[in-house]
C-alpha cells in the first residue's frame, strides 16, 4: 500500500515521534492524477465526528467526501494517526470508494486526533482536511492485590505494594492506593502501604483503588529480638565516591539464635568533608547496599524492633579524570557523519567506515594506521539518501552498510567485502524483506542481524558473502526496533517504548536456535524511548549489565528547551548561514541482567540538558557519545549504583567545535569506540577524531 509522502502533525503528536499514515486507496484509474473530478468536493465527513476509547479498544470510522449538493464522491483519503498512541487500519470502500472505513484502535491513554485527508488537491490547490479528536481512557479496575515481602513483628515496619489490574489483566500504571488496616491497635499503616506493627494479633491489611479494594491477612508477630549487629561494609573504613558498600544485619534473639526473617529498616545519615556543600541526597541507599555521591562520612543504621546498630566510614574523592589529547582527525565539513567502525584489516593496517548524510550516498574509507596522519582512500557510493550503520564483522572479513532513502525504495542492506580494506567492493545488496528502511545491523563472522523498517530484525546468513541467505528473523508484537546487539547467542533489542527485548538466537538456555530465536524477557524502562543497547560481563563486579540509551529530541517543556521549531534555520555551507545545535534529552539506564528472569535497573548515567546516542563499553570504561554533550568516557569498574555523573566516575569529556565543520562550532557526537591505545568517535558536523587519555588521573 502506498504511504503518504507527508503527514499532517499535531503538537501532542509531533513530541511521540513520526506519524503512522494508512492510506485507503480505491480503483481509481486516471482519477489519481490532477485536482479532484468534475464534482465539486467541499468537505469530509466522518460518521461517528468523535471517537471516545479505552485503551486497547478499537472503533470504526466511516468516511464520506461529499459535494455541495452532498452526494459521495469516489475520492480516496489518507488516514493518520500519533504512531505510538493511535493504530489505524484503513479499509475503503472497494470499487467506487464512496464510502471509506478505517478501524482506531487505542494504544494511549490520552487526547489524540485522526486527521483524514485527500489525496488529490482541491479546485484551490490544497487537500480537503478533517480532523478527528480521539479520547483515550483508562479502562475500568477489576481488581486490587497486595503484596509484602515478609511477617510484619511488633515495632518494624513492613512496606506493603498494591497493583490495581484491569480485566485483560494489564496494571493500571501510577494507580495511588488509600490504605487501612482492620485494627489499628494490632497495625497502622500510612498513605505509601508502611505498615508498622504495634501488638501480636491477627490483622487484614487493606488497599483501595477507584471503588475497588484488595486485602492480605496476616498476624502481627511478637518480636523476640535481643541483639542487633551490622556486618560488612568497607574493610579498612575508607572508601572511594561510587563504589557500592554492602551491610548485613543480624538479628539474635535471648539464646543466640539468629532471626533470620526479623525485617530490617535500613537508613543512613551523612556529615560533609571539609569544603564540601553537599547536595540533597549525598548518597543513595538500597536494603543494605549504599553508594557515596560525595565525599564525606557516612553512618548506616540499621533497626529492627526496639534494636539499633550502626556502621560508619568515610568516603574520598574518586579522581578518575583524566587528560585527553587530539592525536588526528578525518575532517568531514561537506557532509553530516553518521556511524563509524574502527578496525584492523586483514592486511594488518587500520582503517575506518564512516558513514554520512546528504553525500549522495556515499560512504568513506579512512587508513587511519597513523593516526596522525589519517588518509581517505576510497568511497563506497550507494542508492541511499543516508548510511546511518556502519559495522564490521568480527574477523574483519566484511561490513554492513545500513541505508534509508533509497530512489527504489527497496533499501536493504549493502555487504562489503574487506579483503582490500582500503578498497572495499560491494559483495551483494540483500533487500528482501528489508524494504522499509534499514536503520541499524549487527554482523558476526557468520550471520547479519539487520533491522527491517524498524519492526523487526532479519537474520541472514553471510557465510557466502556474495549471496547471502535468509535464516530467520524476530517481530516482536506492537513494538518499534531500533537496535540490536548480540553478545553469547542471545540478541538484545532497544524497541522504543517497549524498552529491552531479549531473544535466544543460539545460546539454547531457553531453546532458541539461528533459525527459530525464542523470546526470553522484556524489560521496559521508565523513559520510553529506548534507542541504544549494550551487553557487558563487568569482570571487576562479576556481574552482567545491558547499558540502556534513550533517544528524546527535544527538550521541550524545560528550562533549557534549545532552540524552537520557530527559530531553526536550516544550515547553508554555501553562505555559512543558519544551522542549529541539536537539543536532546535522555540519559543511560544500568540493568543488572545476572538473572534473565528478574532483571532490574541499578543505576544511570544522566548528563542534564544532553541526550544520549551511541554505546560502547569495554575493559570498565564506558564511551558514550551524548549528541551535543561531547563524547565523554565513564569509570563503570565495579559494582554499579545511583546516578554515575554525580559520583566522580567521569574520566573525559570532549565537545568538537570545529570552526570548519558542516555546521560550524556545533558538537554532535554519534559514536565512540576504542580501538587499540586511542578512543575514536564521530562528530556529526566534523567528521571523525583520535583522541588519547593519559593512563592515570
Amino acid at each position: 500500500m502506498p504511504r503518504s509522502p507527508a503527514c499532517p502533525a499535531r503538537s501532542a503528536a509531533a513530541v511521540l515521534g513520526v506519524l503512522v499514515c494508512t492510506v485507503a486507496l480505491p480503483a481509481m484509474g486516471d482519477q489519481a492524477v490532477g485536482v479532484l473530478h468534475a464534482q465539486t468536493a467541499l468537505r469530509i465527513e466522518v460518521d461517528p465526528p468523535g471517537l471516545v476509547l479505552e485503551r486497547g479498544g478499537s472503533a470504526t470510522l466511516t468516511i464520506r467526501v461529499v459535494d455541495d449538493a452532498g452526494r459521495a464522491v469516489a475520492e480516496p483519503v489518507r488516514v493518520v494517526g500519533a504512531r505510538r498512541s493511535l493504530s489505524i487500519d484503513g479499509g475503503g470502500g472497494g470499487g467506487g470508494g464512496e464510502v471509506q472505513r478505517s478501524t482506531v484502535t487505542a494504544l494511549e491513554v490520552g487526547e489524540w486526533e485522526v486527521v483524514v485527508t485527500t489525496v488529490r488537491p482541491g479546485p484551490d490547490g490544497t487537500p480537503l482536511q478533517r480532523a478527528v479528536p480521539v479520547v483515550v481512557e483508562w479502562p475500568p479496575v477489576v481488581r486490587v492485590e497486595v503484596e509484602r515481602p515478609g511477617p510484619i513483628f511488633e515495632g518494624s515496619t513492613v512496606t506493603h505494594t498494591a497493583v490495581a489490574l484491569h480485566a485483560d489483566g494489564t496494571e493500571r500504571p501510577g494507580a495511588e492506593f488509600a490504605w487501612t488496616t482492620s485494627d489499628p491497635t494490632r497495625a497502622v499503616a500510612d498513605a505509601f502501604g508502611h505498615v508498622r506493627g504495634v501488638a501480636p494479633g491477627e490483622v487484614r491489611i487493606e488497599a483501595a483503588f477507584e471503588g475497588v479494594t484488595g486485602a492480605l491477612d496476616g498476624a502481627v508477630r511478637e518480636f523476640t529480638g535481643a541483639t542487633l549487629e551490622v556486618v560488612g561494609g568497607p574493610g579498612n573504613e575508607v572508601v572511594r565516591a561510587g563504589d557500592v558498600q554492602t551491610f548485613t544485619a543480624v538479628v539474635r534473639d535471648a539464646a543466640g539464635d539468629v532471626l533470620g526473617d526479623a525485617p530490617i529498616e535500613w537508613s543512613h545519615s551523612y556529615v560533609p568533608a571539609p569544603g564540601v556543600i553537599a547536595p540533597a541526597a549525598p548518597g543513595q541507599m538500597l536494603d543494605g547496599k549504599i553508594v557515596a555521591d560525595v565525599p564525606g562520612e557516612f553512618t548506616v543504621v540499621a533497626r529492627s524492633g526496639h534494636l539499633r546498630a550502626a556502621s560508619t566510614f568515610e568516603a574520598v574523592p574518586r579522581e578518575a579524570a583524566r587528560s585527553m589529547e587530539i592525536v588526528g582527525r578525518g575532517r568531514q565539513e561537506r557532509v553530516y557523519s553518521t556511524d563509524f567502525w574502527v578496525f584492523t584489516g586483514m592486511d594488518g593496517r587500520d582503517y575506518a567506515l564512516v558513514g554520512a548524510k546528504q553525500s549522495d550516498g556515499h560512504g568513506f574509507v579512512f587508513d587511519v594506521t597513523d593516526p596522525d596522519n589519517v588518509v581517505k582512500t576510497d568511497s563506497i557510493q550507494v542508492d541511499a539518501r543516508s548510511i546511518n550503520d556502519v559495522k564490521v564483522s568480527p574477523d574483519g572479513s566484511y561490513a554492513s552498510l545500513t541505508r534509508e532513502g533509497a530512489s527504489n525504495r527497496r533499501n536493504g542492506v549493502v555487504i562489503l567485502d574487506l579483503a582490500d580494506p582500503a578498497h572495499p567492493v560491494i559483495a551483494a545488496e540483500y533487500t528482501e524483506g528489508l524494504t522499509g528502511g534499514v536503520h541499524n545491523a549487527f554482523p558476526t563472522n557468520d550471520y547479519l542481524f539487520a533491522l527491517a523498517n524498524g519492526d523487526k530484525y532479519v537474520i541472514l546468513d553471510v557465510r557466502d558473502l556474495y549471496n547471502p541467505r535468509y535464516v530467520s528473523e524476530y517481530d516482536h508484537p506492537n513494538s518499534r526496533v531500533h537496535d540490536v546487539w548480540v553478545h553469547d547467542g542471545i540478541a538484545y533489542s532497544a524497541e522504543w517504548g517497549t524498552g529491552l527485548v531479549v531473544v535466544d538466537v543460539g545460546n539454547g538456555r531457553w531453546g532458541g536456535t539461528i533459525e527459530n530465536p525464542v523470546f526470553v524477557t522484556n524489560y521496559p524502562v521508565p523513559t520510553g524511548a529506548t534507542h541504544a543497547v549494550f551487553p557487558y560481563y563487568s569482570e571487576s563486579a562479576g556481574k552482567f549489565y545491558v547499558f540502556i540509551g534513550d533517544e528524546i529530541l527535544t527538550r521541550e517543556g524545560m528550562a533549557w528547551e534549545g532552540v524552537g521549531p520557530d527559530f531553526r534555520q536550516k544550515y547553508d555551507p554555501e553562505t555559512g548561514r543558519g544551522g542549529y545545535p541539536r537539543a536532546s534529552w535522555g540519559y543511560i539506564q544500568v540493568i543488572d541482567f545476572d538473572d534473565p528472569a528478574s532483571p532490574r535497573m541499578v543505576a544511570r548515567y544522566e548528563v542534564s540538558e544532553f541526550g544520549t546516542h551511541n554505546i560502547w563499553v569495554e575493559n570498565d570504561i564506558l564511551y558514550q557519545a551524548y549528541y551535543e554533550g561531547g563524547m565523554r568516557l565513564v569509570d563503570v569498574s565495579g559494582e554499579l549504583m545511583g546516578n554515575l555523573y554525580t559520583q566522580g566516575r567521569e574520566i573525559s569529556v570532549y565537545k568538537a567545535f570545529d570552526p570548519v565543520g558542516f555546521i560550524p562550532n556545533s558538537p554532535g557526537a554519534w559514536s565512540v569506540m576504542p580501538h587499540g591505545d586511542l578512543v575514536w568517535f564521530a562528530d556529526i558536523n566534523s567528521g571523525l577524531w583520535a583522541m588519547r587519555f593519559s593512563e592515570s588521573p
